[in-house]
């Protein structure tokens, strides 16, 4: 059953190396393998094709290998912001515009809506945030002058200034 391979003594086992979590716990030995006593004068064998022990498995540090893999990543995920939060407020800016457009601030909250909307294509979360900012702030204030021109219209048509 051994044919063709050759078989070498193990080398004296040398220092661990690793963190001193994984070597104040040695692996634990497979089910079924033979304990040797320590006052035993035998060389464990292994063969040249086999890294591992033929008692202990060969496990290297999970401590290590996370150190390793902060340190040096070689898999970079890029996760974009979701910019499906940032509102643009572009039906505001629509009815501004046509209806309420008053010193054409209705047309300027529109063009920053429309920006808002570009920014959010190219990924670029804080421009777009600033811009929806202004868009809202033109919004603000076009729809309130625009709705007092329209109270002080109708208040002056039902009270004419040729009654004062």
């Amino acid at each position: 059953p051994f044919e063709g391979v050759a078989w070498t003594p193990r080398p004296p086992q040398a220092p661990h190396q690793g963190c001193f979590t994984c070597i104040a716990k040695p692996p634990a030995l497979r089910q079924g393998s033979p304990v040797l006593s320590p006052s035993s004068a035998v060389y464990l064998m292994e063969s040249k094709s086999c890294k591992g022990d033929s008692l202990r498995p060969a496990v290297p540090c999970k401590h290590s290998v996370e150190k390793k893999t902060m340190t040096n990543p070689t898999t970079v995920i890029e996760i974009y912001p979701d910019t499906t939060e940032v509102n643009d407020y572009y039906l505001w800016s629509i009815f501004n515009f046509v209806y309420l457009n008053f010193c054409c601030l209705g047309f300027i909250a529109l063009a920053y809506s429309l920006k808002v909307r570009d920014k959010k294509l190219l990924n670029d979360l804080n421009g777009a945030v600033e811009d929806a900012k202004t868009a809202r702030l033109f919004n603000i204030t076009s729809s309130a002058l625009a709705t007092f021109c329209i109270i002080l219209i109708f208040i002056f048509l039902r009270y004419p200034l040729t009654d004062y």
